[in-house]
């Protein structure tokens, strides 16, 4: 008996306590991770899919009697052959690559300033000159696609994809401002002064202390942006209709759309091709794309 009176445990007694809590933990970390692999199997089916469509023949694909995970026809190589021969879907990629770098260069010049402003100086303007460059964002692009157009057509880059990068620092610059000013706030200004004591101008100080310590930050920018971009599709197919102009979001159904008659193999690899190394990239920063995404809200 304890000094309370309540029955003292026997070391069997306590083994086997011991022993139930180590099953209940096992038991629940087998659940969480079995869920997580449910959910990324649900998550991966329509990628698996799409990579199974692209191989398969015509009549395998149209036959709704064949499982549409399997190859129940031999598998052909024959409509990804076709994508990368028959259309210029690599011309398509290397656009999009262009723009969406462009792009992100030209988010980065202008949101960095701005953001850094809006955070550091204290003005009364300040909070709601940030909201309303936020709600730039939430205006539709239907609404802004006459001005817009105005704007193309005035500087000569219609059917260009000068166009695009003109137009789309638009729809990226308002949320990565927004983003960076909530990540700035989160840096010390003694930052800066210490650096400004060391011999910097603001200047140095921001480029030599304040970058490094919200670089996830910039990775969230960044990925925001190039995504964005390569996702756009109103004014892309508004602004450009010449087929050697075009990105990937207009010109693959343009090619591969023609009346009435998908070819929906060919579809299905050029989404493939795009994924996988869109994917790939974004896993490598993922950590840094959160971090930047939860601090920047929390700081906001």
């Amino acid at each position: 008996m304890t000094k309370d009176g309540a029955p003292r445990q026997t070391s069997q007694e306590v083994e086997r306590l011991r022993r139930r809590y180590a099953i209940r933990h096992v038991l629940a970390r087998c659940g969480v991770y079995g869920a997580a692999v449910l959910a990324s199997l649900v998550c991966a089916l329509p990628f698996l899919w799409s990579a199974v469509s692209a191989f398969k023949q015509n009549r395998d694909l149209y036959n709704p009697e064949s499982s549409p995970f399997l190859f129940n026809e031999p598998a052909t190589p024959d409509h990804v052959r076709f994508l990368f021969s028959d259309t210029p879907f690599l011309t398509f990629v290397v656009n999009t690559l262009l723009v969406g770098a462009l792009v992100v260069v030209l988010t980065l010049a202008l949101a960095l300033p701005a953001a850094y402003s809006l955070a550091r100086l204290n003005r009364p303007w300040g909070t709601p000159m940030g909201i309303a460059i936020f709600l730039v964002y939430l205006v539709p692009p239907s609404l802004l696609f006459l001005s817009l157009t105005r704007v193309v057509v005035a500087l000569g880059l219609e059917d260009t994809i000068w166009s695009m990068v003109v137009v789309y620092p638009t729809i990226t610059v308002p949320v990565s401002v927004w983003l960076l000013i909530g990540f700035l706030k989160a840096v010390p200004k003694d930052v800066e002064e210490q650096a400004m004591v060391d011999g910097y101008s603001r200047l140095g100080a921001f480029g030599r202390a304040v970058l490094p310590l919200v670089f996830p930050g910039i990775v969230a920018v960044v990925v925001f942006s190039f995504t964005l971009t390569a996702s756009e599709f109103v004014y892309a197919l508004a602004f450009v209709s010449a087929s050697p102009e075009m990105v990937v979001s207009t010109g693959v159904p343009t090619q591969l759309i023609r009346g009435d008659v998908f070819f929906w193999q060919s579809l299905q690899a050029a989404t493939v091709t795009m994924a996988v190394p869109i994917a790939f990239l974004f896993n490598l920063f993922l950590d840094r794309f959160v971090t930047g995404f939860t601090m920047g809200a929390v700081k906001t």
